[in-house]
């Protein structure tokens, strides 16, 4: 073994059961195994494809579904219960083609072809269309985009495309649909609102749950949360598939009763109103608070209070937050009791939201001052942590204990005196770290576990937002990226699930440390490198100039991540920059007419040349606050973002002329 080897384990064993030149099972360490496949078709499939380090492009497909449906039967073809594994080949004239009713795509418009026009020109299509008999001609099931471009070249050359085509029976509604789905969702990704479509006509055929998550390579969860959307209202439905909602926003509205969704969609529609977006929404359904199921003590079943159904998760959210730690409570005490019953003499109930500080305690057996720590967190979760005393209160039994025997193992003599412990000790950290230093990949990820946990040399903390204004809170918390860096943390806490962490804290603790750490050692590089990538995001200091620096080395597009909205306009007072905002988005001549209006106005109509309301709507533009680098709207002003950007600007342009005095803020001018 590597010395690599011994820190992150014995490398994985791969088996291949092969017989008769067919690979009929797989198995890694005594498993089957998710299998990712790496499609390698130069992009004609997959507009945006991604790229390997050679430059070329290629479709990632994580694949969960059963060996035979790779083309690694157990079985030969024909004695596959698969109406689709030996279709009959035939040529057919591109007149008799028309894209089928079962085709997941057939009702939208034709698709961009640009990319494989070229390849199918030159070389014709190297794979088959599926098709089956419909009316006078056949159906294409799978092959939309190359159908298409197949009738572009017919039109372009003026004669008849002769096409390759698989032929599917034709009474098997449920295995088109099927095969429609494996390569929409296996190659060409499709929308939730385009799978939901999709997997209800399978599931009307009869198909059920686990066969169809079983078939696509897809968990039955996924099946069950494109499924559950039909119990939204089709106004809903239909902005979803127009893209006028994000996905966080459908998933909290899938907690909603069907008099919230039309109230939801009122306010949507409103002219004077916002409704409200992301987690934002979740709030406004659940009251404020969101607590799942899972988190109760007590038996829902007698539960009275109500409950929504999260539609899109896999436990149900308390619509009441009183009533539910009314209720938690209740079951609290009953535990409370049971445990005194039980003999401990001492149990304690944390104030809610205080972490239980574990590297303050040791742990002492109930016979020996042992006592019950209880801890609550505000989404509802109840830890029990069983047999702990303050260290204070140890060293105290000890001494009164004056060393009788239940306290023997308490005071059994140390084979060091201190300043031998210390000498070891010392020598063993200089050591560890200066091995440490030849070792790069585990350096990293002790960094990054220090840096979630912390230590006695680290002190981080996470960057949490609360706003005075309730409407500011709202926008940042429905952002797009609020979004991605939930979905992010998502990420992170299910990689270090499956290292078996449940819980993240950053309390400092060593043997907490010590378990993310572990945990990153059986990470490969890339999942480190996003555990790494979260981190720092969710450190970054907030209203700095290091803010500032993140968004020119990145090249952010704020444009991607805001764009301006009633509240933004609402908050802007100073009616120099009002004017100056009025000058970049108009004509110089309305700027020039509108100088005089009242600030109110003169945001009507940055709006209306928005929105493109009597005008050509300018969506892109973006205020020199939300530009990278920022800027000042008003000369000589102050401005936070670009006071910032003044201060660093030379470190991070080639010429440190771009930054002028003038740009400098007031205070460093002084002291110049």
């Amino acid at each position: 073994m590597s010395t690599l080897d011994h820190v992150l384990g014995p490398r994985p064993r791969l088996t291949l059961v092969v017989e008769e030149a067919r690979v009929v099972e797989i198995w890694v360490d005594g498993r089957a195994p998710l299998i990712a496949l790496n499609d390698y078709d130069w992009g004609e499939t997959d507009p945006d494809a991604k790229r390997d380090n050679e430059g070329f492009p290629f479709t990632p497909i994580n694949w969960k579904g059963p060996a035979w449906a790779l083309g690694l039967s157990l079985y030969p073809p024909e004695q596959e219960d698969n109406p689709m594994a030996q279709p009959a080949l035939k040529t057919i004239p591109i007149e008799q083609l028309h894209i089928s009713k079962l085709n997941m795509r057939h009702s939208r418009k034709a698709p961009d072809v640009s990319d494989i026009l070229p390849s199918i020109r030159e070389k014709g299509i190297r794979q088959t269309l599926l098709v089956r008999p419909e009316g006078d001609g056949y159906g294409v099931v799978a092959g939309r985009r190359r159908f298409h471009a197949l009738e572009i070249i017919a039109a372009e050359t003026g004669k008849s495309v002769a096409v390759p085509c698989a032929i599917m029976e034709a009474d098997d509604d449920a295995a088109a649909v099927e095969a429609s789905l494996i390569e929409n969702v296996a190659r060409l990704p499709a929308t939730e609102m385009e799978q939901y479509t999709a997997f209800g006509k399978l599931a009307q055929t009869g198909r059920t749950v686990d066969e169809i998550a079983g078939h696509f390579g897809v968990t039955e969860l996924k099946v069950q949360r494109i499924l559950a959307l039909a119990n939204l209202s089709g106004p809903i439905r239909s902005l979803y598939a127009k893209d006028e909602i994000d996905p966080e926003t459908i998933r909290a509205l899938t907690l909603a009763t069907k008099d919230q969704q039309a109230d939801w969609l009122a306010l949507f529609r409103s002219e004077t109103e916002r409704a409200p977006m992301g987690r934002a929404c979740k709030a406004w359904i659940t009251g404020g608070a969101t607590i799942t199921t899972d988190k109760a003590l007590f038996d829902l079943a007698t539960y009275e209070g109500k409950v929504a159904a999260d539609l899109f998760g896999e436990s149900g959210v308390f619509a009441d937050a009183e009533a539910f730690w009314k209720a938690q409570s209740v079951a609290l005490a009953a535990r409370v009791e049971a445990y005194t019953e039980a003999g401990w003499r001492d149990v304690q109930v944390l104030e809610r939201g205080k972490y239980f500080a574990s590297w303050e305690h040791v742990k002492r057996p109930r016979t020996k001052g042992g006592s019950v720590i209880i801890e609550v967190r505000h989404d509802g979760t109840v830890t029990f942590h069983e047999g702990y005393i303050t260290q204070a209160a140890a060293r105290k039994l000890d001494k009164a204990s004056g060393g009788k025997d239940d306290q023997a193992t308490t005071d059994i003599k140390p084979e060091m005196s201190g300043p031998l412990a210390q000498y070891i000790g010392q020598h063993r950290h200089g050591a560890a770290r200066a091995t440490l230093l030849g070792h790069p990949g585990i350096a990293l990820r002790l960094m990054v576990a220090h840096a979630m946990v912390g230590s006695a040399q680290w002190t981080v903390r996470r960057h949490e937002f609360i706003a005075r204004k309730e409407d500011i809170q709202a926008s940042v918390d429905g952002s797009r990226a609020t979004a991605e860096m939930n979905s992010a943390e998502d990420h992170v806490r299910s990689l270090f699930a499956a290292h078996g962490v449940l819980s993240l804290r950053a309390n400092g603790d060593a043997y907490h440390l010590n378990q993310v750490f572990a945990a990153l050692l059986g990470m490969d590089d890339a999942e480190t490198m996003s555990v790494l990538a979260f981190v720092m995001a969710d450190t970054l200091e907030a209203g700095g100039a290091i803010v500032e620096a993140v968004a020119v080395a990145t090249e952010t597009d704020m444009a991607v991540y805001w764009t301006p909205e009633p509240v933004f306009l609402d908050l802007v007072r100073d009616k120099r920059a009002i004017n100056a905002m009025v000058a970049d988005i108009a004509s110089p001549s309305t700027a020039k007419a509108a100088l005089t209006d009242t600030g109110k106005a003169q945001k009507e109509l940055i709006w209306s040349r928005i929105i493109g309301e009597g005008c050509e709507a300018n969506p892109d533009w973006r205020p020199g606050w939300m530009q990278v680098p920022p800027t000042r709207l008003v000369e000589d002003a102050g401005s936070p973002p670009a006071d910032a950007w003044a201060r660093i600007a030379s470190l991070f342009t080639s010429d440190e002329d771009d930054v002028s005095a003038e740009d400098q803020p007031v205070a460093e001018q002084d002291a110049a």
